[in-house]
């Protein structure tokens, strides 16, 4: 699991196996999240609140280009 970034007490990274299309996984503590990077929609998630779901949404936008370079990166064979 590569992780990408670390903020806020967030870790937002890739699984190894991970699959089309691109998309970031973001975990703090128990909650985790999963956002496709090319309009940072939120596909699903568990015990985040909205208010944090909007925090993480904010860093991925911010973030974008660094996700989607490093997704290439690691997923250039697919």
């Amino acid at each position: 699991m590569p992780t990408i970034l670390r903020k806020g007490g967030y870790r937002f990274f890739f699984y190894i196996n991970d699959h089309h299309p691109p998309h970031i996984h973001v975990e703090k503590e128990r909650s985790t999240a999963k956002f496709f990077l090319q309009n940072a929609e939120l596909v699903k998630s568990k015990r985040f609140n909205a208010s944090e779901l909007s925090e993480i949404r904010k860093i991925i936008l911010e973030n974008i280009e660094l996700f989607k370079t490093k997704w290439n990166e690691h997923f250039t064979n697919y």
